[in-house]
């Protein structure tokens, strides 16, 4: 398979989920005319599914990017085992409409909470495998990177797994906060210095020992 193949059916594939998540906010329906502070209060009541589509929307843009950087510029060629890892990473990027608006009609529940966890955190795992996969592969040759790179690199992969895993222990005793470790963990992806400031204390303690 050409590498271009497989880059333009990641875009593809990012570009159908993405636009299938707006598809699930469904526009309330009356007979007749309707008041504005009918309306309104019908909008306010999908705030919930709007959150999970800002949240959901966000996470996929983010894992697009990491998926990009690997596959089309520190990955120089692709190999058979490469292309089984995009395809277990495209299965669960597939999942996020589901679980997206499983969370957004559900928002209060341990079981949606968990579902839409465990689909960030499989799709964050099954990314950093790829990634250490193109690194380590003697059949894939890869651009070269610093460790420093390297580490900033996987805590943007890992930060929003490690977060979806405290997200689980955490919707047992609160949902609000359960999303809200979501929210922390994409805003972490979005911020360019995000990984500068969280290594600046990395380093200060591993100077200490």
């Amino acid at each position: 398979m050409k590498q271009a193949r497989l880059d333009q059916l990641a875009d593809s594939i990012f570009a159908i989920v993405m636009t299938i998540l707006v598809f699930e906010i469904r526009i309330p329906e009356y007979a007749g005319v309707v008041s504005e502070q009918t309306l309104w209060k019908s909008l306010l009541e999908l705030s919930p599914i709007f959150l999970s589509y800002l949240l959901s929307f966000s996470l996929l843009f983010t894992y697009w990017r990491s998926h990009h950087f690997i596959e089309s510029i520190l990955a120089k060629n692709i190999d058979t085992q490469f292309s089984n890892l995009n395809a277990i990473f495209f299965f669960f990027v597939g999942l996020v409409p589901f679980s997206s608006h499983l969370l957004g009609k559900y928002s209060y529940s341990e079981t949606a909470i968990i579902f839409f966890a465990m689909n960030i955190i499989l799709i964050g795992l099954s990314l950093y495998r790829m990634r250490q996969y193109v690194i380590h592969s003697k059949t894939i040759e890869n651009a070269s990177v610093t460790k420093t790179q390297n580490e900033h690199a996987n805590m943007h992969i890992l930060f929003p797994v490690g977060a979806g895993v405290v997200a689980i222990v955490v919707s047992f005793f609160s949902s609000y906060t359960a999303i809200f470790l979501f929210t922390v963990a994409i805003l972490f992806n979005l911020l360019e210095k995000s990984t500068k400031y969280t290594f600046f204390f990395i380093d200060i303690f591993r100077k200490k020992h």
